[in-house]
């Protein structure tokens, strides 16, 4: 049975190691090629100055380091992602990234995996 990532190469931005390693489990689990998890804006950075990506999760914030500088970048590029987040104040993020899902935390992995199918469809639309 095919999976909702079949093939594709995810970026998970999520500081907290164990959130990051289930994130990864839910994307290898519905057929995920690659998973590449960074751990700060710098490894993020570096791994889509290498690697193309097909989407992105991204936490709003790692540590008090904002995430919406790079995600401004993947916008940009035109890579789908999507925010998952503790982060309540969620004014400012929908205002500068509209129709950009925030999944809370705590998240099921389907409201992960459907928020990255949104992205996706919205992007090749």
């Amino acid at each position: 049975m095919a999976g909702l990532l079949d093939g594709l190469r995810i970026l998970v931005l999520e500081d907290e190691f164990l959130i990051a390693m289930d994130v990864e489990q839910i994307c290898r689990d519905e057929g995920a090629a690659d998973v590449v998890i960074a751990r700060s804006i710098a490894d993020a950075e570096a791994a889509t100055s290498s690697l193309d990506f097909d989407a992105a999760i991204l936490d709003l914030l790692l540590g008090s380091v904002s995430t919406l500088p790079f995600a401004a970048t993947l916008r940009e590029r035109g890579t789908p992602f999507v925010f998952a987040s503790g982060y309540t104040d969620l004014k400012e993020i929908s205002a500068s990234f509209p129709g950009i899902k925030i999944v809370g935390k705590p998240y099921s992995g389907d409201d992960i995996l459907s928020a990255l199918a949104q992205a996706r469809l919205q992007t090749q639309v």
